[in-house]
Parts: structure tokens; sequence; C-alpha cells
């Protein structure tokens, strides 16, 4: 979770994290619980999160991209 972009795309667009908050009915607290790792967003928050905000996806904030090289077979 990069909290530090989620707060970016939300200042890009106007959003406070208390008018968030109160319209996706999560308390602040919560919010700054699962933002600094303490517990993990569910599903549905991250989805309601995404919608709210108007991003296209969830991945770079909530998710990172994990890519592997491809390592060479042996065989």
């Amino acid at each position: 979770m990069d909290k530090y972009k989620l707060e970016y795309e939300m200042r890009s667009r106007g959003i406070s994290i208390e008018k968030m908050c109160a319209d996706i009915h999560m308390s602040r607290s919560t919010f700054y619980r699962k933002c600094n790792g303490i517990t993990q967003f569910t599903q549905r928050e991250i989805q309601s999160i995404v919608d709210y905000i108007g991003l296209d996806s969830p991945m770079g904030i909530f998710f990172t991209e994990k890519v592997s090289k491809k390592t060479p077979s042996l065989i």
C-alpha cells in the first residue's frame, strides 16, 4: 500500500480524507490504521476508494506490480 500515492491522487482531485471516509462509511482512525499497515484494506474497501476517487485501477497504490525475470530453464 502506497499511502503517498493515495494522498497525491486524493489531493489532485480535491478530495479530503474526512469527506471520503464519511462518504464510504469508514472512520478516519480505521483509514489511518490501514494506510499505515496496522490492518489491511478489504477488497470492498479498496473498490470503494478506487470508485470514489475515480481511479482506473488499484494497481500502484494498493498493489505493487511485480515484474519477474524469466529464468532460463536448466533442462
